[in-house]
């Protein structure tokens, strides 16, 4: 009977609790994107209303080859690492249980989110950059004439 009564308990506490903590990261991701976004959308506004019109081509062609570079490796090597895992469980390098599983363990911890949100992310920053930038080059012509 109380090993029930527990089971019920945790059944019920955890499907609160669960609630709870979706409701807290999805306000937290919300809040903490504010200023990437902030910042992707400010810089070339401050690039060239300080350096000029050459120091935002700069800056977007730096973006797109570094950003785009970036987030290749990134995509690639969560990939590499994810994967890598999967082989040392299908039996290679000892399999389950070795040290290469467990260094492979803590190698997919961190190729997870690199090739599912950080790779993606550096896109889709670049993208906004060079969007405020297009979009808004007739006004930044206009001021600096």
């Amino acid at each position: 009977m109380a090993a029930s009564f527990v089971a019920i308990f945790v059944r019920i506490g955890g499907g609160i609790f669960t609630k709870a903590a979706d409701i807290g990261a999805d306000l937290v991701g919300k809040v903490e994107l504010v200023l990437p976004c902030l910042l992707a959308i400010s810089v070339p506004f401050i690039t060239i209303f300080t350096l000029g019109r050459e120091a935002l081509a700069g800056l977007l062609a730096g973006c797109i080859v570094c950003g785009i570079f970036l987030a290749l490796f990134m995509a690639n090597a969560g990939g590499a690492w994810d994967n890598a895992k999967k082989l040392i469980e299908a039996g290679e390098l000892g399999g389950r249980g070795s040290l290469a599983h467990k260094a492979s363990i803590i190698g997919d911890t961190v190729g997870a989110p690199l090739k599912d949100t950080a790779g993606p992310s550096l896109g889709i920053l670049v993208q906004l950059i060079a969007t405020v930038s297009l979009a808004f080059t007739p006004l930044f012509l206009r001021i600096l004439k």
